[in-house]
């Protein structure tokens, strides 16, 4: 979301009641994901968005949802050469060799972490707490694609750091009813 001008309260001053950023904020950003495809969905999107605009990739989300099989983690995974040649042409989505390269790979990395600790939600918590610093030192090393906003973005969107909400945001308090990640470390 760095790419979007926000307010002194950032998003939780522009979505509510916007057509796109509205739903994602109320039911979807922050909370705590558990779900591996989600989890993939939004490691996809953060990546994508990078450079650009969150509500691009709201307005996008279908196609990549199309395009990337819904998140099939098992079968992005094995993409090869034309796989990522026609993604390269699919105006449903960002077409940056680059981005699309990382997801592959990252997709492939995620079926590795899922299968020796059980899911990909599982080794993220097994990392668990970590500052963002931290966080970012380990995801580098681990995925492609990787700078300190896109881990930033995407651990706030998941519930592993804080910051997605203002305290006085009504969200703030659903989530926090939720006890995510992060706010477990704080105990």
């Amino acid at each position: 979301m760095a790419a979007d001008p926000l307010p002194p309260d950032g998003y939780c001053a522009i979505a509510p009641g916007h057509e796109w950023h509205g739903p994602y904020h109320d039911s979807e950003y922050g909370f705590p994901v558990s779900d591996d495809r989600v989890l993939f969905e939004r490691l996809v999107l953060e990546i994508n968005q990078a450079g650009l605009s969150w509500l691009l990739m709201l307005k996008r989300r279908e196609g990549f949802r199309a395009a990337f099989l819904d998140y099939d983690i098992d079968r992005i995974a094995v993409f090869g050469p034309e796989d990522e040649a026609r993604l390269r042409e699919d105006a449903r989505i960002i077409r940056n060799r680059l981005k699309i390269a990382a997801v592959v790979h990252n997709a492939g990395v995620v079926r590795d972490l899922a299968r020796e600790h059980g899911s990909f939600a599982a080794w993220l918590d097994r990392q668990h707490p970590l500052d963002l610093a931290s966080w970012t030192k380990l995801m580098r090393k681990t995925f492609k694609f990787m700078g300190p906003e896109v881990v930033n973005e995407f651990l706030m969107s998941t519930g592993y750091l804080p910051g997605a909400h203002h305290r006085a945001c009504p969200v703030h308090a659903e989530i926090a009813a939720l006890s995510p990640p992060w706010m477990r470390a704080k105990r």
